[in-house]
């Protein structure tokens, strides 16, 4: 490469996902993509930025033009090679019957490397193999990428053969599903397409790799901001005499529902926008659990923990109760309080478990001295649904490829949920025990110890957020 930031030229034939490739690769939705053939007619350059500096460039070119002429001209030229391009572009510029051809080849005289893009849906063609020769007699390194979907394998093994005759690195791509490791393999798959360039790639995709675990980092952070602010929502109101208190609980209530709502949606809002996705929004099909309202029976029965482990989250906080008062009495009660803790807190949670949705309230409630006290939250399954929800929201953001253009379509919710139940029912003991000291901790009043478990939910989040993401 002639500079210190590499550059690649997305180079193909019309029509055949150039630019959906472009865009997923550089992250970036604003790459116009149409079904037309020809829609490109001049380069675009996309740069990278990490940390405010670029790390690597993409150029977006228009598709081949009349690639046999060009080939013909080519194969006739009697020039020194390293005049090849120059004097291609010199004899045709002018030419409108090769505009797009002289556009494409530009990138390449001023050092940018080739990444050759098909369609692996259909058949090699002759129009095929003369781009692809056209692309080896420019002597720039060069990579080729199948653009095809799972199903759509039967011209694999053709396009490989002609593939291997013509570039140094072969790699089977899907831009509208491919993930953040297989964005980071392709660009593994680019060191290999020249000895030169190699130090300058591991330099990009280690830039590439610290700023997804310091996205990671931030999102974690974003989640566990939500459920600080929402675990530990207070508010006072006055209730005169002689009014309807049930009435100015409902009130409350509703207030709460919809403040709940708008935390939830401006958090999902940041982690969109963390991940890049500025113009487009993934959609989800109709029957989503993401589009069900948070207080929905649906959302209750699908997402959180289940029965069982409900009861065994009661049961530990009860029995910590338990255990204190035994503290307290020196021992002497042989661990009886902290069996009966175990079992009040334990029944307790299967009623709320049971009852939330048809009557018993997520929030305290005392009136004290003509003044209702609400908050805060009450039933640690409301955290655990939040949780559910943010990490499917992630794991539907950060698989959603930025080249996939298909929004009208549904999401293959399989790909960002799990089975039946959300994912923290998954989660270990000891995991779900740091979530239940951190909703002990900041529904308290012990300001020092809400910190210490905010961190050490935060370092849980950073691991679950890495494993969905394969980072």
């Amino acid at each position: 490469m002639k500079t210190a930031v590499p550059e690649f030229a997305v180079v193909g034939h019309p029509n055949e996902g150039k630019s959906s490739v472009l865009s997923t690769l550089a992250e970036d939705d604003s790459v116009r993509i149409s079904p037309i053939p020809g829609e490109t007619r001049e380069c675009r350059r996309f740069p990278v930025i990490i940390d405010g500096r670029e790390v690597i460039g993409f150029v977006d070119t228009p598709g081949f033009q009349n690639p046999r002429r060009t080939l013909q001209w080519m194969q006739a030229y009697q020039g020194p090679d390293e005049r090849l391009l120059i004097d291609f572009i010199a004899a045709h510029d002018k030419d409108p019957a090769f505009h797009d051809d002289c556009r494409l080849l530009r990138p390449l005289i001023d050092g940018a490397g080739i990444i050759f893009v098909v369609d692996g849906s259909r058949p090699v063609r002759n129009m095929d193999k003369a781009e692809m020769e056209i692309l080896r007699l420019t002597g720039r390194p060069r990579m080729a990428i199948l653009n095809c979907k799972e199903d759509e394998s039967d011209f694999l093994d053709r396009w490989q053969h002609e593939f291997r005759k013509h570039f140094n690195s072969i790699r089977v791509f899907n831009s509208m599903r491919a993930t953040y490791a297989e964005r980071i393999a392709l660009l593994e798959s680019l060191k290999g397409i020249d000895q030169t360039i190699e130090p300058v790639l591991e330099l990009v995709i280690r830039a590439f790799k610290a700023d997804w675990a310091a996205r990671t980092r931030r999102s974690a952070g974003l989640i566990t901001t939500l459920l600080e602010e929402v675990l530990c929502y207070r508010k006072t109101a006055a209730l005169p005499e002689g009014e309807d208190e049930k009435k100015l609980q409902e009130k409350m209530q509703a207030a709460f529902t919809r403040y709940v709502d708008k935390k939830e949606r401006s958090t999902h809002r940041r982690l969109r926008k963390l991940f890049k996705h500025n113009i487009f929004t993934p959609k989800l099909p109709a029957q989503s659990i993401l589009l069900q309202d948070l207080f929905s029976e649906k959302t209750w029965q699908f997402l959180g923990l289940n029965q069982r482990e409900l009861i065994m989250t009661g049961g530990l906080s009860g029995a910590a109760l338990g255990a204190g008062l035994d503290l307290a009495a020196a021992g002497i009660t042989f661990g009886v309080f902290s069996a009966i803790g175990g079992l009040l807190g334990a029944a307790g949670t299967a009623l709320k478990g049971r009852d939330i949705l048809s009557g018993v309230r997520l929030l305290g409630m005392k009136l004290d001295h003509q003044q209702l006290r609400f908050g805060p939250v009450n039933n640690i399954q409301l955290m655990y649904i939040l949780l559910d929800r943010a990490l499917l929201f992630y794991s539907l953001v950060i698989n959603w490829a930025h080249g996939r253009r298909d929004y009208q379509g549904a999401v293959d919710e399989k790909q960002v949920q799990p089975a039946k139940q959300g994912y923290t029912a998954g989660w270990t003991r000891s995991e779900q025990k740091i979530c239940e000291r951190f909703f002990q901790a900041v529904t308290g009043d012990n300001i020092e110890d809400a910190a210490d478990r905010s961190e050490a939910l935060h370092q849980l989040l950073v691991e679950k957020l890495t494993d969905l993401s394969g980072g």
